[in-house]
């Protein structure tokens, strides 16, 4: 039986103050088993990237804790914090954020050099490879394909060899065909038990190659589904998105 990688119990963040305070959590409690990929879905506005940003620790809940492998972060001073996501935690977005002037190794590299440590190229290369483009290792971002350019900043953010992946939408700017090699890699990062990855999505085909699909509502917890397809997300999206304001 796996255990969590990352557990939230009783997470609320809220925004504001007096009359103007905006709950976009209200007493979250989930866990993400070690080597699964989970799918975080919802209507808009309904907490999923706020989700995110306090289960990675972009964002401090105002109350209730979160576990990133039994450390809570929680507790932890800014710099900890800090230190904890560059080593432990990995980031994809839908904006590929890829310095246009650097080639693909140096900008996997960017990360560590701009933290004061000296990458390894062999594990640069190594990861560049993981993703299918080892023999990209010299083009800029302008030489690449938009899916490419996607896989570098994959490749960026497994170059620390991260407990758990993050995604925002990370096939969001991405054609299908494209969408659907990066999501079977970030399929096989999960099966190969090297990475727990937790995706937020508004894609039920996206969705439908994780483990499970948590769905948020009013930044509450509405349920999940396992092992479902693309049709049957899709429809309970639909439901959700029907639901009365």
């Amino acid at each position: 039986m796996n255990i969590d990688a990352i557990q939230l119990h009783s997470v609320s963040r809220r925004y504001g103050s007096g009359g103007g305070v905006v709950t976009a959590l209200d007493e979250v409690s989930l866990g993400f088993a070690e080597g699964t990929f989970t799918a975080v879905m919802g209507p808009s506005g309904s907490g999923k990237s706020t989700l995110l940003q306090c289960a990675a620790g972009l964002d401090r809940p105002t109350s209730g804790s979160v576990t990133v492998g039994g450390t809570d972060l929680t507790k932890l001073s800014e710099t900890r914090l800090t230190l904890l996501r560059r080593e432990r935690i990995g980031f994809v977005f839908q904006a590929f954020n890829l310095l246009p002037s650097l080639t693909a190794e140096q900008n996997v590299a960017l990360p560590l050099r701009l933290a004061g440590r000296r990458p390894a190229r062999a594990r640069v290369r190594e990861v560049l490879e993981q993703v299918g483009l080892g023999d990209r290792a010299g083009h800029r971002p302008t030489e690449l394909s938009g899916g490419q350019q996607q896989r570098v900043a994959l490749a960026r953010a497994l170059n620390t060899r991260p407990e758990v992946l993050f995604g925002d939408e990370p096939t969001g700017a991405l054609d299908s065909r494209t969408g659907r090699e990066v999501l079977s890699l970030l399929r096989g990062m999960a099966d190969g038990g090297r990475q727990t990855i937790i995706m937020v999505t508004h894609d039920p085909v996206a969705a439908a190659y994780a483990d499970r699909v948590v769905f948020l509502v009013d930044g509450r917890v509405d349920g999940e589904v396992v092992g479902a397809g693309a049709e049957d997300i899709a429809a309970r999206m639909t439901k959700l998105e029907a639901l009365p304001c």
